[in-house]
């Protein structure tokens, strides 16, 4: 009991931690990008009067940090009273702040992506899965031949094809020419079967190699010499005994490719103007200079991230009794 409570407390420190190094850097970068926020939202024809009351209105007449630096006055000690003390005295009390562009919560801007971003995310994973496992089976099972060649060869090339390269050809095929598929949107269960397979299509060629060489590792372990000597059929010994231990890696890779969907997954989000949080990342954040938007955007995907990292920790130890054990 006392060890899991350890963990349980090295975990949620963790956790803190890297949030709050991620969203630190994110806010220390846009601070650092060149260009006024009121200017870039009220415009050029904006007043001198609108802007201050802009500023004041979203606190960017404040300081930023800590400190600043101006020209013949040096480094300028500006105490608790800055931009970045009050953003996670909001977060603290479970307050992203208003967009600067809406004035909208942005939690709720984020809560109406983030199913979206989700979907699509679990969507990929199935996708890559469902190609990954039995292509890896099937190469690793049958090493040096032209089987596993071939298969190894339509890995290589989903791993080269980039997803705007993917994404545009589905759309020609299965929407315009076939007409059987929605070519962008989010109206249906119909909608996400392309982006879903753009996105896991380079994942699964990339799961596919790792199951193939999983397998060909465990195929030389002596519980399956002992496991063929008992009689089981080659199904059971491949399927039950080598697959399970075979896919331990592969379940920290998927761990850590859901970040990446996450949070990379802004170009085929675009390609089928598929309303997730990476495109309100980086057209109503980054384009918009909405600082408050881009802040929270960011708090949201590393926890998510870590979360499943988590998640896939205990998958981990559930496949691997040795790490339970531990």
């Amino acid at each position: 009991m006392k060890h899991k409570l350890l963990d349980i407390a090295r975990r949620v420190l963790i956790l803190l931690l890297v949030v709050w190094t991620v969203v630190s850097l994110v806010t220390i970068l846009i601070e650092l990008v060149p260009g006024d926020p009121a200017t870039a939202i009220l415009g050029d024809a904006a007043t001198p009067e609108a802007l201050e009351q802009f500023r004041r209105k979203h606190g960017l007449d404040r300081p930023a940090f800590f400190f600043s630096y101006a020209e013949g006055e040096g480094l300028r000690w500006n105490g608790a009273e800055n931009r970045y003390v009050d953003y996670w005295r909001l977060i603290l009390r479970g307050d992203m702040g208003n967009s600067f562009r809406t004035d909208r919560p942005v939690r709720e801007l984020i809560l109406s992506r983030y199913g979206a971003t989700i979907q699509l995310a679990i969507a990929a994973l199935l996708v890559a899965v469902s190609i990954a496992v039995p292509l890896g089976v099937v190469a690793g099972t049958n090493r040096g031949n032209l089987l596993d060649n071939a298969l190894s060869v339509v890995a290589l090339v989903g791993i080269s094809l980039p997803s705007f390269v993917v994404g545009p050809l589905l759309i020609y095929v299965f929407a315009v020419w076939l007409g059987w598929l929605s070519p962008s949107g989010r109206f249906g269960w119909s909608s996400i079967i392309l982006p879903a397979i753009t996105l896991g299509a380079a994942l699964s060629a990339l799961l596919t190699r790792m199951v193939r060489s999983s397998v060909i590792e465990e195929m030389g372990e002596d519980y399956v010499r002992t496991a063929r000597a008992k009689g089981l059929n080659e199904r059971t010994v491949v399927y039950k005994h080598v697959l399970k231990n075979g896919l331990i890696p592969v379940v920290t890779i998927l761990g850590l490719q859901l970040g990446v969907l996450l949070a990379g997954a802004i170009i085929t989000e675009k390609i089928f103007n598929w309303p997730g949080l990476g495109l309100l990342l980086v057209e109503e954040g980054i384009n918009k200079r909405d600082y408050r938007l881009v802040q929270g955007c960011v708090l949201v995907i590393s926890v998510t991230y870590i979360l499943a990292n988590t998640l896939t920790d205990l998958l981990y130890r559930r496949l691997d009794p040795r790490i339970r054990v531990s």
